[in-house]
This record gives C-alpha cells, sequence and structure tokens, in this order.
C-alpha cells in the first residue's frame, strides 16, 4: 500500500473539528481511516486510557454532540450508544502506539502530517493579519493627518468672516 495514495490530506483535512478551542478527530472519524470498528478503538483506547490524559482525548458532552449532529443535518449517527470520543493531535499519535497495524502506522503519519500543514497554514494567516493589522496602523496615522487638516478646514468655514467693504 502505497502511503501516498493511502489518503489525502483533503481527505483528513474535511474530518477535523475545531471543539473546546482544539482541533480534534472524532473515533468513528478514525476508526474508519484506520479500518476498525469504533467500538474496538474505544476499546483499546480504554485499555490504555493512562495514554490519554485530558489533553489528548475527551469525550464529548451530550450538548457538544447534539451540536455536531445538528451542524451536520442528520438526526442519528448509526445509534451509537456512547458519547464520541475526541482526539487531539498528541492522542492521534499515541493512537499509534496502541493500534499497531501497518495502515493504522501510515494514516497516523498522514494525519500527521495534515495537523502539520494546518498549524503552517494558521501561521501564515497569523503573519498576514500582522502585516494588515501594522498596514492599518500607518494608513490610520497617514489618514489622521488628513483629517485634521479637514477638520482645521472645516473649523475655519464656521467662523465666519468680517466683512470688508460695503
Amino acid at each position: 500500500m502505497a502511503e501516498n495514495n493511502l489518503i489525502t490530506i483533503e481527505q483528513i483535512t474535511a474530518k477535523i473539528y475545531y471543539i473546546r478551542g482544539n482541533k480534534v478527530m472524532l473515533d468513528r472519524d478514525l476508526s474508519g481511516l484506520y479500518e476498525v470498528e469504533t467500538r474496538i478503538l474505544k476499546r483499546n483506547v480504554r485499555r490504555h486510557i493512562d495514554r490519554f490524559p485530558d489533553d489528548f482525548m475527551f469525550e464529548l458532552t451530550k450538548e457538544e454532540y447534539n451540536n455536531l449532529r445538528s451542524q451536520f443535518g442528520t438526526s442519528s449517527w448509526g445509534g451509537s450508544r456512547y458519547l464520541p470520543m475526541a482526539f487531539t493531535e498528541q492522542g492521534v499519535a499515541m493512537l499509534s502506539g496502541i493500534l499497531n497495524s501497518k495502515r493504522a502506522i501510515q494514516v497516523n503519519i498522514q494525519i500527521m502530517r495534515t495537523f502539520t500543514k494546518l498549524r503552517h497554514m494558521i501561521a501564515g494567516h497569523e503573519e498576514l493579519k500582522k502585516a494588515v493589522d501594522e498596514l492599518r496602523e500607518q494608513t490610520d496615522e497617514r489618514f489622521e493627518v488628513v483629517f485634521s487638516v479637514l477638520d482645521k478646514l472645516l473649523a475655519d468655514d464656521e467662523n465666519p468672516k468680517k466683512k470688508i467693504g460695503f
């Protein structure tokens, strides 16, 4: 199985959600990528729960789960009896240690590359935002001078001038 043909960055990116201020992937999406049943993935995680502190993995609350489902307009996600587990980038990396199949390792490599690419994209956006803010400050300063001159001219017009002559 060629790692480049395994799964695309776009497919992975579509499965990354922003929950509780973290970019996460859900257990059902990961199990689909790894080609294992969700219950098996969850069972392995629970057997090694000490590898998954709260900043690596957390279970969604019922409210978060309902909110996520409503975003997709679906009433059911296959009738799951348990709330989904959400894995941060570090949690996904930890999964490679407990899911030891060749596919899991290759998929994890692609997921790590995707998270890295997203981080670089966000950093690029931050640099662009900073440049725009600097430009805004510079133009505000320049326009401030223009506005102060205009204000002065308008103020001069408001003061009636004394007529000279007739």
